[in-house]
Parts: structure tokens; C-alpha cells; sequence
């Protein structure tokens, strides 16, 4: 069976519109979708001893993903606010809370028994990228940050490197995927929201559109495809064939509110009336 790591960030996503809190982040979220997918997943992070961290433990428990290595800690869970045009989301603020760790000793041991570890670019991890690539296969989700410079310090350490480019034309998708490939990356995944995503592999590319989805919310469908994608890597399948399939679980991602659903009422120290307030139309 396949196993994979999630090493990071995490959050509490919490919709104006549905005084609803969802457990969220990209690292959380590969760990719940990579278990949906039928491999092994574990989570390491960090989170507070509040409401929100109950929410947290509580899905990724019911999820069967392993925690052995979360960290509970004094503080408050990061949060972010989320509004909604259509079924597009919009983020309002975020706080980090207690999400941002260093790893100890026990933690590296821990992911050194794994196929691969997923960080993001959220996670506040990328000083030791290094270490945690010499160990087991990286796969680090870029999002939309990114530049040249990050580029060619991160690219070479990934096993998979993904990015976002949703508001791009195929050209500029492209070009960007050839100048992580060429940085070093073995596997380079562009995402392009309602345009599909294209994979790429030395002087291979692979394209596929968005599979058609009821759309409700669309958070969470990149990670989706990240998880997605690099579950099948490491489970050997064809690009097409994972591809293919990285976009139909996409779409099932924005057919329910939340990333991994398991919605609970907002529970923050925030006043969420007053933000609902200041952003009306959310």
C-alpha cells in the first residue's frame, strides 16, 4: 500500500456565509484525500487546544489518518475567513495561529518511513526542505507563489512540484512547467482551475481538461488534484491514467462545501459578525 506523509499547514476554514468551520489546509488536506484514495496517510502538524483544533483531530480521526506526530499546543488553531461569489471562494483574513512548527528528531525519523512527504508553501518549512528531500520523495505544492529564485532553490529537491496558474493562458502553463522541469524537478502538475491541469516529465507533457462538476465550492479541488496525482505516481499508473482520474476527484471536491467536509459551528476568539459586516456580498 502506498504511504504518504503530509508535513504542515493546517486550518480551519471558516465560511461567512454558513457560520460553518471546515478543516482545511493543504497538507491536511492531501492526508484525508490520499487515505480517500486508498493509500496510508499521516498527518504532522500542530494545532491549539481549542475548538477548532477538536474539529481538526476529530476529521482526520474519523478520516483514518494517522496522528501520532500532530502537536497539540497552547494557543489558537489558524483559521482562515472565507467568502464565496458563485461557487468561487474569497479570502477575507487568516490568522496562523499555532500551525508554524520545527521539526525535532522524531519527526524526520518518522517521515523517513514513508513513499513520499507533501509540504506546501504554507507550511513555514522550506528551510528544511534539504534534510526532508534526502530522506523521502518531496512533493511541495508552490500554489500561486512563486518566482525564479524559489523556483531554483526548491525545484531540484521535488519528486513533484505543483503549482496553480488558473488565471493563465496554456502558453504561460506551459513555460512554467518547463522551467521547473528544467530546474530539476522530475515531475512538474499545473493547475489551471476550470481549464484542467497539465503534468509534466522531462520532455513529456500530458494534458487533461477539468472533468464537468456540480459546482458548490470550489476549495480544495487543487489539493484534490495534488493528492490525487501524486498518489498515483507513487502507486506506479500511467500520467494519463491518473490524470484523468486527479480531475474527476477535483469535481467531487466541488460538489460539497468545505475541502473534506466535516463542518462544525464557527468557534473562534474572532468576531465573525463584524467581518461579515465589513464584507457584505460574501
Amino acid at each position: 500500500m502506498v504511504k504518504i506523509v503530509a508535513m504542515g499547514d493546517n486550518v480551519v476554514d471558516c465560511y461567512l456565509s454558513q457560520n460553518t468551520m471546515f478543516p482545511g489546509g493543504n497538507c491536511l488536506n492531501v492526508s484525508v484525500f490520499i487515505r480517500k484514495f486508498g493509500g496510508q496517510s499521516a498527518y504532522l502538524g500542530a494545532i491549539g487546544r481549542d475548538a477548532a483544533g477538536d474539529a481538526i483531530l476529530r476529521a482526520l480521526t474519523e478520516e483514518r489518518v494517522e496522528t501520532s506526530h500532530l502537536r497539540r499546543l497552547e494557543g489558537p488553531t489558524a483559521y482562515c475567513v472565507i467568502g464565496h461569489r458563485d461557487a468561487d471562494r474569497v479570502f477575507v483574513t487568516f490568522d496562523l495561529g499555532v500551525s508554524m512548527f520545527e521539526p525535532s528528531d522524531a519527526d524526520f525519523e518518522f517521515i523517513a518511513g514513508f513513499d513520499a512527504v507533501q509540504i506546501g508553501q504554507s507550511s513555514g518549512l522550506d528551510a528544511y526542505l534539504p534534510k526532508i528531500s534526502r530522506l523521502v520523495p518531496l512533493s511541495y505544492d508552490f500554489s500561486n507563489k512563486y518566482d525564479d529564485d524559489k523556483i531554483s532553490r526548491i525545484a531540484p529537491l521535488c519528486t513533484l512540484a505543483s503549482l496553480s496558474a488558473r488565471e493563465d493562458g496554456l502558453e504561460y502553463a506551459r513555460a512554467l512547467m518547463q522551467s521547473v522541469l528544467a530546474r530539476g524537478a522530475q515531475w512538474c502538475l499545473v493547475t489551471r482551475g476550470s481549464q484542467g491541469a497539465i503534468l509534466g516529465h522531462g520532455e513529456e507533457i500530458f494534458e487533461v481538461p477539468a472533468a464537468k462538476a456540480g459546482l458548490v465550492d470550489t476549495l480544495g479541488a487543487g489539493d484534490t488534484f495534488i493528492a490525487r496525482t501524486l498518489f498515483g505516481l507513487m502507486n506506479g499508473e500511467a500520467p494519463d491514467a491518473l490524470l484523468s482520474a486527479a480531475a474527476v476527484e477535483a469535481a467531487a471536491t466541488c460538489s460539497y462545501f468545505g475541502a473534506v467536509g466535516h463542518g462544525v459551528p464557527t468557534q473562534l476568539s474572532v468576531d465573525i459578525s463584524a467581518i461579515r459586516a465589513a464584507y457584505p456580498g460574501l
